[in-house]
């Protein structure tokens, strides 16, 4: 926690976060100080000061002082926590919601029969590539708490589209999928256990192709068309060097990564699970044809 925290105020310099906030200081002597209008309390001369290279500030007239968490507290009226995510989210908002909510998911997986029966059922049943896939299941009614007792408010869970205007969750009943982008997850996919339709996003971006950037890394690609397909083919061939991307085949991405395999010289194997519907191997060829 306390690595966190020393990290989360590195990224966020109190200058710069004060700077965001409208306030302007001038140099104050030889001190490597600055000092100007405290924006915590009412006053006509300066004094509040700021120390950049401790990332510390002190006003002699209200007697406020500490760090960057000690002044979001106070400047926006929070808790402790609150202001850490209050900060997370200035940092990369919303993303550190969905961390939180993929890692619910996750342990909601292993507390409900359901999930894992699915995932059997689908051909998934390896328990560490559940893990290095961050695999969960939302089982419904239990999201929104879990996120208010984090610090989250109504209007944020909202706004990130995890549940309804009736409090509904909007992944209730179905395995969920991480979406990342490098380390930040960006979107969540859920495939319904039941009768609902399928497939389900956050109206937010995808992220684009999944474990794209390690393409290059390998002198051959495995293009599969979904997150299943992805967590099959691992599973079966744990030991092939070989990344594995999927993507809809109706999706604007395969063009995009059939052009820059070609541009690469890279090896393209295509393969679907889904009997009856074409193969990504044609689809392929077609978005490689000149117009």
């Amino acid at each position: 926690m306390g690595e966190d925290l020393e990290r989360l105020k590195q990224r966020m310099p109190l200058l710069e976060y004060l700077q965001r906030h409208h306030w302007s200081g001038c140099p104050a002597g030889a001190r490597s100080e600055f000092v100007g209008l405290c924006p915590l309390h009412a006053e006509t001369r300066p004094s509040f000061y700021v120390n950049p290279l401790k990332n510390l500030f002190y006003c002699h007239g209200c007697g406020q002082g500490g760090d960057l968490i000690r002044f979001a507290q106070l400047y926006h009226h929070l808790s402790f926590r609150q202001s850490i995510i209050h900060l997370q989210e200035e940092l990369a908002p919303t993303a550190q919601l969905l961390r939180h909510t993929a890692a619910f998911y996750q342990l909601e997986l292993h507390r409900y029969p359901e999930g894992i029966q699915y995932l059997a059922e689908r051909g998934v049943s390896d328990s560490t590539l559940i893990e290095n896939l961050a695999i969960g299941y939302a089982h419904g009614g239990n999201l929104r708490p879990h996120l208010q007792n984090l610090g989250y408010s109504l209007e944020q869970v909202l706004q990130a589209g995890l549940i309804g205007r009736q409090g509904q969750d909007t992944f209730c009943h179905r395995v969920i999928f991480p979406c990342c982008l490098q380390d930040r997850v960006v979107n969540l996919y859920g495939r319904s256990i039941g009768a609902a339709f399928p497939h389900r996003l956050l109206p937010r971006s995808k992220g684009g192709l999944f474990a794209w950037h390690f393409v290059r890394q390998f002198p051959e690609v495995i293009l599969v068309e979904g997150l299943f397909d992805l967590a099959v083919l691992w599973q079966d061939f744990a030991t092939l060097p070989v990344p594995s991307v999927p993507i809809s085949p109706r999706s604007s991405w395969l063009r995009f990564v059939t052009a820059a395999i070609a541009q690469s010289s890279l090896p393209l194997m295509t393969m679907t699970t889904k009997p009856g519907k074409k193969p990504l191997r044609i689809l392929a060829d077609d978005c490689t044809k000149p117009a």
